[in-house]
Formats: C-alpha cells, structure tokens, sequence
C-alpha cells in the first residue's frame, strides 16, 4: 500500500533510509524528527530509533510494488547523501529507481558535496529528479554542486527560506519551490523575498512552485501569492507524465 503524501508537489513518499542529523539553520525546527519521535512513541516499528539514522532494507523495494505511476518523494526522514549511508545502499537505492520507471522520484539533499562526490558513481535515469535544499544565501553553493551533477531534472527547494537570496543563477535548474517555515517556533518569511524568487523565475523560464506561506498555523496563511497559487512543474517532464497517466502502464506490465 502507497504512503500518501499531505505535500504539495508530491504524491507519495519512499523512506528506505530514517533519521538524520542537522546541517544548517533550516534543519533547526525540523518536522521530520518531529514526526520520528512521534511514531516512535506510537510504536511504529520503522522508528524504534526515533531520529537515529537507519537503513530500512525491508522498505529498499517498495516502489517496485506500487504498480500505479505516481510522484514519489525519496526520504523524506532522512537525507539520501548523508555521510553515514554507505554508497552501495545508494546505489541500491538508485537501482530501484531506475527498474520503477513507471515512477518519477524527487530526491532532495542539504548534503551537496556528498551528492557531487558520489555523481560519477550513479546511475541517473531520465525520471529521477535531483534537488538540493537552500534556505539563506550562505548555502546558494549548494546549486552549483547540482548543476555539476549529471540528474536529467534538478530542482531548488527554498524551504523553510529564511533570508533574501539576491540574484540567482539558475542556468540548468528546471523547478524551484519556495515555502515558509511552519509548526511550533515557525520563522518568518518576507513576501518580497518570495516575489523576487518568482520574479527571477519567469525572466529565467524556470518553473515556480509556491508551497505555503508557513507559520503555527499553516493552513490559515495559506498558499496564495499576489492572488494565485503558483503549481508549476518542470514542463518537459510534466507533459511526459500527464502521458503516462493516459497509457495503461499497469496492463503492459502485467
């Protein structure tokens, strides 16, 4: 059975790896340990360690059996490039990916020297898209290390944004996501830091994505930007997979 995703740019979410540790100052309030600690104290069995990093091998090939195509989230716990995840584990990670290729899977990291280190040793099918996370300015090399990756997709994710950017390049970047810190302790984000984001965005033809406003009570600030909500999705591979929604994928495999 599927694990449904609440997330907005996503359908689903793949946890083969749980638990991580902070890196910078978006990982301060962190929801996934949050959420680990929540379930263990559920007793989930997948967070007997809380927040703990651990390999889930039973969970390494789930996708394989969600036959219906959908948007999967990859360790949303954790941090695919964490320097504790052996390579081979990656690897295997990445070899369920490319036989579920039905799928598109969105990996997202704030560990991009890993990411570039490990790049030659990867195998990127076309429907892996590759992320890196940047809350403030001091952290915007870490999209210059995506871009020197060989992922057919890359993606920014500016959440939680803590701090105005100023110019970004986005040569080679094909989606960014913005979204403002929420839950207990949640800090505030500018309006004009986001309209900026935006502003680069369609002067660059990249694809914008506004996630939510954030705050102690998410759903009250909302996600409305100057009136609209802003749902793009990288348009080469949003048209392939508004295709694969029309084409029997299941009945050709079955």
């Amino acid at each position: 059975m599927a694990t449904s995703s609440h997330i907005e740019w996503t359908e689903a979410t793949w946890n083969p790896v749980t638990g991580c540790d902070k890196v910078s100052p978006g990982c301060a309030h962190c929801y996934a340990e949050r959420m680990a600690m929540r379930l263990k104290a559920m007793g989930q069995r997948n967070y007997a360690n809380g927040f703990e990093l651990t390999l889930q091998e039973a969970m390494l090939d789930l996708p394989l059996r969600w036959k219906r195509p959908r948007r999967i989230f990859v360790n949303s716990m954790s941090d695919m490039f964490h320097e504790a995840i052996p390579q081979s584990f990656i690897q295997r990670a990445f070899e369920v990916m490319r036989r579920a290729d039905w799928h598109q899977f969105q990996i997202l990291t704030k560990r991009s020297e890993r990411l570039r280190a490990l790049d030659a040793h990867l195998n990127w099918p076309a429907h892996v898209w590759m992320g890196v996370s940047v809350e403030n300015a001091r952290w915007l090399h870490r999209i210059e290390h995506l871009r020197q990756t060989h992922a057919s997709v890359k993606f920014l994710s500016f959440e939680p944004l803590l701090g105005p950017l100023g110019r970004l390049d986005l040569r080679a970047i094909d989606w960014v996501i913005v979204g403002g810190e929420s839950g207990p302790r949640a800090r505030p984000m500018d309006g004009a830091w986001v309209q900026d984001i935006r502003d680069q965005c369609l002067e660059a033809g990249v694809a914008f994505f506004f996630k939510q406003w954030g705050g102690v009570f998410k759903s009250r600030t909302g996600r409305d930007l100057n009136g609209r909500t802003w749902d793009e999705m990288p348009r080469a591979v949003a048209a392939a997979w508004r295709q694969s929604r029309r084409t029997p994928l299941i009945e050709q495999r079955a």
